[in-house]
């Protein structure tokens, strides 16, 4: 990691994102394993977010953020949400760092860190977590079934790797403004 300033994470998000790829030690190897088995990913990106949303609507910790106030689900946002978690997916498989996605994050953190009128309110760090804890448990049964055993480990390491890079981007939107080195 850079030893140079101390600076705001939110300031400078290319600077967290090549601090953080660094600190996970996610190589350019690994970078080719998530490039070279996105097209696995893409392919089963739909049953992926039905799969996550289907387990996030099974539990009324989180089945509370895609319901109106009746009680039923809310299919129009439920949809939308299915849609960013595939453009997610997308730009992950890219293993983008640009400076565009990294503030994609960004934004997408502090949106649900501080939905206090959607519905259900905030969401809880602790689901962001699981929720990634179940994206990456999803990718390593879809690569060990799609791809060769050493690719399968490979791709898998990668991605969690990548993944961990994001999950530390959405935080940012539920911590208090820190300086970092």
């Amino acid at each position: 990691m850079d030893d140079a300033e101390p600076y705001l994470p939110a300031t400078d998000m290319p600077r967290f994102i090549r601090d953080m790829m660094e600190f996970v030690e996610l190589t350019e190897r690994d970078v080719v394993a998530i490039r070279s088995s996105a097209p696995v990913v893409l392919r089963h990106a739909e049953a992926l977010t039905a799969a996550l949303y289907e387990k996030f609507l099974a539990l009324p910790c989180s089945a509370r953020f895609f319901l109106r106030e009746d009680g039923t689900v809310d299919t129009e946002r439920l949809e939308r949400r299915k849609h960013s978690l595939a453009r997610w997916l997308r730009e992950t498989g890219e293993a983008a760092a640009s400076a565009e996605f990294s503030y994609y994050l960004l934004n997408v953190g502090i949106a649900h860190s501080h939905r206090a009128h959607d519905p259900g309110g905030q969401i809880p760090p602790h689901l962001m977590v699981g929720a990634m804890s179940l994206a990456q448990t999803a990718l390593a049964g879809l690569f060990n079934s799609e791809l060769e055993r050493s690719e399968a480990a490979a791709a898998s390491a990668a991605w969690n790797k990548l993944l961990l890079v994001n999950l530390s981007v959405l935080l940012l939107g539920y911590l208090p403004p820190q300086r970092i080195r």
